[in-house]
C-alpha cells in the first residue's frame, strides 16, 4: 500500500511542552513576513517543525517554540542543530514537547543588521502510545521513554548528544567512569563504552540527523557491525534514547545491540542494509521501547532465507517487559524472534505496528507471554503469529489482510499440514479475541469452526475466546509438549487497559497513518498487492532503492551561510556537537562524608524549597527525580523525622539500588533506623550516625547501594 509522506519531528524544551499527531496531514497555510515564507509547518508525536525558504540576505536562522496561549516572552529557543538546510528550503524541528498546541518563530538574521521574523498557525502535538510491558508496573523501570519522562519532554539533568555524518566518530561527552572521575568520551561508540562501566546513568538523548552510515561510524561499531549499547549487568540502567530527527534520520548500513541494558527507548529512525538483525535486543535487557521506526531489508546473510537480512527486531536470553510498536516493517523476511534458549517466562509486547508484505515471525515466540494487538498483517506470504516451546500469545483485535497462515502452533494445527515451521519444537498456546482475518489459507480453532476448517480440539492454531478477559481451560494443551495457555493476560498487568485497545474496525486506518517515522519518512514505497501479497523472493527494485537511497541534507545547523552557492553534504562544515550546557551535570569531586544527628531527635529543618524528598512510606518505590530498585518492609520498625512518623521503608540490600541527577551541588540526606552503620554514593563508603547520614554532591549523577544491611525510610536532595 501506499505509504504517505508528511513532515513532522521533534526537540527538546526544558519545560513541559508537546503534543504530535498520530497520522498525517499537518499543513498549513504559508505566511509571508518582511522576506522571510514559511512553506510549511505541523505537529507530530510530541514535535512540531516548520520550513522556510531561504532568505537572501540572511546570515543564519534562529528559531523558537512556545505553547500557543503562552506569552511572547516564553518562547524557547532551538538547539541550533535542529535547524537544517534541504536544497531548495531550510527546516527546524521542536522535539520532546508534552502533548499540547504550539506555536513556532523563525528569525532570520540579515547580513545589513536587523531581523526578518515569521510565525507559524497553532500547531498540534499528540502524545506517543505508551502502553505494554515496558510500562507495566511490576517491571523493573516501570518505563521505557528512556531519557524523557512519560510526558513527553526530557527528564531533569538529561544531556543530548546530536551526531551527524560528519562527527560521528569525533563527538565528545564527558562521562562518568568511575567514583568522583569523569573521562571524555569520544566519539559515538566511545562515549557508549565508557557508559558501559555503568557509574553514569545520567538520562542521555542522542539524536541522529541526517543519514548515518557505517563508514561514517568506522572504528565506533563492534566487529559485526552494530552500535553496542551495553550495560554492566543484567538491566542495567541506562536512562537512554536514542531517536533519529525529522523524517530523514538513518542508521545507514548498521544495527543496534542491546545488552544487560534497562530503561532504553529506540525511536523514529530508517534502518536500512543493517548486518544480520535490525534492533537486536541480546541478553538481559528490560523496559525497551523500540517504536515509530521504518524497518527495510538487511544485508544478504549466507542462508538462503537471509537474502534480506536476518531479524529486524529480535530479542533473546532474557530480555524482558518489551515493547515494540508503531514500527513499519518493509518486506521483511523475519520480522522478530522473541526467545532463543530461555527457561523462564518473559513478557513482551506488540502493538499497532504495520507488518506491510513482510514474511514470518510477527513475532515467533519461545517460552514467553506476549501480547500482540491491533497490527495490521498486510499480505503477509507466510505466517503472523508462531509459537513454541510453551509459549502463550494472546492475539486480538489485529487485521490479518491475506496473511497466508495467521497463527501457528509447532507440530499441531495447520502447522502439521505441511512440512512444519518451527524445525520440530514443541508447541505453545494461542488465546485468540476480536481479530479480523481476510484471505487466510488456513486457520484452525480448537474451540470454534469460525476458521477455515472444523474445529479441532487436540490439533488446532489457536483458542478463540469469547471476550478479552476470558480464562483458557486448562484441557486444551500443546499437542506437543502438553502445556496449557498460562492465562499471563488475566494475572498480571500487560502495561495495557482494555480502553487503549482499539476497535479492529479502526486498526488499517490507524496503523498506516501512524506507523513508522514522523510523517511517513521521506522513502515511499508502493508494493503491489497482486503479486507481492504471496511472493517472498526479494524485491529487486525495493532493494534497488535502498542501495541507491541519498540524503537530501545540505547542512546542519543556522549559522551556515544560506547566501552563498549550495555546498555538497560532504563539504558542509558541522558545528562542533556539544551536550546542551545546562544537559551535561556530571560529579567533579569525591564526596566528602559528614554526619549529623539521629532522626529520632525531631525536626531541626524542613526541606528547602526545590529540595528532591522521598517517603518511603507515603510512595513506596514510585518517584519522578529517583529511579529505586528494591524492596519493601513494613517490619523494621518506626521511625519520626521532621514530624513524621515513619512506617515503612526500602530494605538496603545486594540489589537496592537508588539513582537520581543532581542538577547543581547538593546535600544528601538519608534516614535510616538504628540497623545499619555504612551507605554506599557513588561506590564510597560514608557513615550512618543514630540513623543519619549526609553526603556532599557535586552536580550529577549518582548512584545509592549497599554496604551494610540497612533500612532506608526517608532521603532529601536539596
Amino acid at each position: 500500500m501506499n505509504r504517505i509522506v508528511a513532515k513532522v519531528t521533534s526537540i527538546v524544551l526544558l519545560f513541559s511542552l508537546g503534543l504530535t499527531l498520530l497520522f498525517s496531514g499537518w499543513g498549513t497555510a504559508v505566511v509571508h513576513a518582511a522576506g522571510l515564507t514559511v512553506t510549511g509547518s505541523g505537529g507530530g508525536n510530541e514535535a512540531a517543525y516548520v520550513e522556510w525558504s531561504p532568505v537572501s540576505n540572511a546570515s543564519g536562522y534562529k528559531v523558537f517554540v512556545k505553547a500557543a496561549s503562552a506569552a511572547d516572552s516564553q518562547y524557547q529557543q532551538l538547539h541550533n542543530e535542529l535547524i537544517r538546510k534541504y536544497g531548495s528550503y531550510w527546516r527546524a524541528d521542536a522535539v520532546g514537547l508534552a502533548a499540547g498546541s504550539y506555536v513556532m518563530k523563525v528569525e532570520a538574521v540579515l547580513s545589513g543588521g536587523g531581523t526578518a521574523s515569521a510565525v507559524t498557525g497553532t500547531l498540534a502535538a499528540a502524545p506517543y502510545d505508551r502502553s505494554g510491558f515496558a510500562f507495566a508496573a511490576q517491571s523493573p523501570y516501570g518505563t521505557g521513554s528512556g531519557a524523557y519522562t512519560d510526558n513527553g519532554t526530557l527528564k531533569s539533568g538529561a544531556q543530548v548528544l546530536y551526531v551527524t555524518s560528519q562527527n560521528a566518530q569525533t563527538v565528545t561527552l564527558p562521562v562518568v567512569s568511575s567514583s568522583g572521575t569523569v573521562q571524555t568520551g569520544v566519539g559515538l561508540g566511545g562515549i557508549l563504552s565508557l557508559r558501559q562501566k555503568g557509574y553514569d546513568t545520567t538520562p542521555l538523548a542522542i539524536r541522529l540527523i541526517g543519514k548515518v552510515t557505517a563508514a561514517d561510524l568506522s572504528g565506533q561499531l563492534n566487529s559485526g557491525g552494530y552500535l553496542e549499547v551495553k550495560g554492566k549487568s543484567n538491566y542495567t540502567a541506562m536512562n537512554l534514547t536514542i531517536e533519529g530527527i525529522g523524517t530523514d534520520a538513518y542508521a545507514y548500513g548498521w544495527g543496534l545491540l542491546l545488552r544487560y541494558a534497562g530503561n532504553v527507548e529506540v525511536r523514529n529512525l530508517g534502518l536500512m542494509l543493517f548486518p544480520d538483525d535490525g534492533i537486536s535486543m541480546d541478553t538481559g535487557n528490560a523496559n525497551v521501547w523500540v517504536h515509530n521506526n521504518d524497518i527495510f531489508y538487511g544485508s544478504a546473510g549466507s542462508d538462503a532465507d537471509q537474502a534480506k537480512g536476518d531479524g529486524s527486531t529480535d530479542l533473546k536470553k532474557g530480555s524482558t517487559y518489551i515493547t515494540i510498536s508503531y514500527n513499519h516493517y518493509f518486506d521483511s523476511g523475519k520480522a522478530a524472534l522473541v526467545g532463543l534458549s530461555e527457561s523462564a517466562e518473559f513478557f513482551v509486547t506488540f502493538h499497532h505496528n504495520w507488518f506491510d508484505h513482510s514474511d514470518s515471525r510477527h513475532p515467533r515466540i519461545r517460552v514467553a507471554s506476549v501480547h500482540v494487538y491491533n497490527n495490521f498483517y498486510d499480505g503477509v506470504s507466510k505466517y503472523g503469529v508462531g509459537v513454541t516451546t510453551g509459549a502463550s500469545a494472546f492475539v486480538e483485535g489485529n487485521v490479518f489482510r491475506n496473511t497466508k497462515n495467521p497463527m501457528l502452533s509447532s507440530l499441531q494445527g495447520t502447522d502439521a499440514l505441511g512440512e512444519g515451521t518451527f524445525s520440530g519444537e514443541n508447541g505453545g498456546m494461542i488465546k485468540a479475541f476480536n481479530n479480523s482475518v481476510v484471505g487466510a489459507a488456513s486457520l484452525i480453532y480448537a474451540n470454534s469452526g469460525a476458521g477455515t476448517a472444523p474445529a479441532n480440539a487436540t490439533s488446532s492454531d489457536a483458542y478463540l475466546a469469547s471476550s478479552r478477559s476470558e480464562a483458557v481451560p486448562g484441557s486444551y494443551k500443546a499437542l506437543v509438549g502438553g502445556t496449557a495457555y498460562n492465562n499471563f493476560d488475566t494475572l498480571v498487568d500487560t502495561g495495557v487497559s482494555a480502553a487503549a485497545v482499539d476497535n479492529v474496525s479502526a486498526v488499517e486506518q490507524k496503523v498506516t497513518a501512524g506507523a513508522g517515522r514522523q510523517g511517513g519518512g521521506d522513502f515511499s514505497w508502493s508494493f503491489n498487492n497482486a503479486v507481492d501479497d504471496t511472493a517472498y523472493a526479494l524485491n529487486a527494485p525495493l532493494m534497488s532503492a535502498i542501495r541507491s537511497y541519498t540524503s537530501g541534507l545540505v547542512s546542519v545547523g543556522g549559522n551556515a551561510n544560506p547566501g552563498g552557492p549550495s555546498p555538497t553534504p560532504a563539504a558542509t562544515p558541522v558545528p562542533t556537537v556539544t551536550p546542551v550546557p545546562t544537559a551535561t551535570p556530571v560529579p567533579t569531586a569525591t564526596p566528602v562524608p559528614t554526619t549529623t544527628p539521629a532522626p529520632t531527635a525531631g525536626p531541626t529543618s524542613t526541606p528547602a524549597p526545590g529540595a528532591a524528598v522521598h517517603n518511603f512510606t507515603a510512595s513506596g518505590t514510585s518517584s519522578s527525580f529517583f529511579t529505586i530498585q528494591g524492596n519493601l518492609s513494613t517490619s523494621k520498625g518506626t521511625v519520626s523525622y521532621n514530624g513524621l512518623t515513619l512506617t515503612q521503608c526500602l530494605k538496603i540490600e545486594s540489589a537496592t539500588r537508588i539513582q537520581f541527577t543532581a542538577a547543581k551541588a547538593s546535600t544528601l540526606t538519608l534516614i535510616f533506623n538504628s540497623e545499619g552503620s555504612k551507605i554506599k554514593v557513588d561506590g564510597t563508603s560514608y557513615p550512618i550516625t543514630n540513623g543519619v547520614a549526609t553526603v556532599s554532591l557535586a552536580a550529577g549523577a549518582h548512584t545509592i547501594t549497599k554496604d551494610s544491611t540497612a533500612n532506608l525510610y526517608y532521603l532529601v536532595v536539596e
